[in-house]
């Protein structure tokens, strides 16, 4: 079989595939365009975000067989036309969670403890401890909304803390051990901290507006490691404005490139030039998910999905 590589990721991947008796091409830079003239005789797709695989390509690869996402999300690939096809879709979101779950907690310890400005202020001399004392997580109520991998992954990590946590998923009837499932008005009332561990849907986007946000306890803090457009920046600055968010840690943003390689600040401008203002936003560069392990493991687990399928085929 002939597989096409239109993004890089680590090369265990290829060296399973290869191992295995699989041919091994890459085109990390054409266009779209481009790469839907040499998809005849291309049996399968390895991809992160950087190409959208949408039905017009799709029906540019006549023999292709399957499509690997090196990630968890799949809103860069028209699922539905994909399988209409019979054309496999993997995803590792199992590589990545203990990724996820650590910079999750991360942010929110930086947040509570203040450690952003107190770094800076050591560093220039100022030696202020009563104002940069910090909040304990145990006593906190952390709410996770969407409990699939990697909201499961961050609650794991908030167990050995002794903080409250519940969590609400649409789509999960059976939570982990130590996670309290409620009504999603329910987690609004009682969270301290909401995080959103959800994938980018019609349904996800602007999940958290300023309707949800009026909903929710005065001061919570909100997490979001899942995708930018899951939370709408205008509704967040009016909401750490008012107070009634009192942080938020971002490692996702709505203005992110379709690949999440730079923020595309000429667009809501005055939005971004507000949120990047606040001392208790946190801020990283949709990292969350891509540790030196997980850019490994992404590899190894799409890896073994994609040979157990074809050894099942036979």
């Amino acid at each position: 079989m002939n597989i096409l590589f239109l993004d890089t990721v680590h090369p265990e991947l290829e060296q399973m595939l290869t191992g295995a008796g699989f041919h091994c091409a890459h085109n990390t830079s054409g266009t779209a365009s481009e790469i839907m003239q040499q998809l005849a005789g291309v049996h399968g797709l390895v991809i992160r975000s950087r190409i959208p695989i949408n039905k017009e390509l799709l029906n540019s690869a006549p023999d292709l067989k399957f499509i690997a996402r090196a990630g968890a999300g799949l809103e860069n690939i028209d699922v539905d036309h994909a399988r209409s096809r019979d054309v496999a879709v993997f995803s590792a979101p199992e590589a990545n969670r203990d990724a996820v779950g650590e910079h999750a907690t991360g942010m929110l310890l930086m947040l509570l403890n203040h450690l952003k400005r107190a770094d800076m202020e050591v560093r220039q001399g100022v030696w202020r401890r009563a104002e940069n004392r910090g909040t304990e997580l145990r006593s906190l109520t952390v709410g996770i909304i969407g409990c699939g991998q990697m909201g499961s992954a961050f609650a794991e990590k908030l167990q050995g803390f002794g903080c409250g946590i519940i969590a609400y998923d649409k789509y999960r009837r059976e939570l982990p051990p130590g996670i309290d499932a409620v009504p999603l008005e329910v987690l609004q009332q009682r969270a301290d901290v909401i995080s959103f561990h959800v994938p980018l849907t019609e349904e996800t986007h602007y999940y958290f507006n300023h309707a949800f946000a009026q909903r929710c306890k005065d001061g919570v803090i909100i997490i979001n490691t899942a995708r930018g457009k899951v939370v709408e920046t205008a509704a967040l600055v009016r909401a750490l404005q008012s107070g009634k968010v009192g942080g938020a840690c971002l490692d996702v943003l709505e203005y992110e490139g379709s690949s999440f390689e730079k923020v595309q600040t000429g667009i809501q401008q005055e939005n971004w030039t507000q949120l990047i203002q606040f001392e208790n936003v946190i801020l990283s560069p949709h990292v969350a998910g891509w540790t030196h392990e997980s850019h490994f493991k992404l590899s190894a687990f799409l890896g073994q999905k994609i040979l157990q399928y074809f050894q099942a085929q036979k």
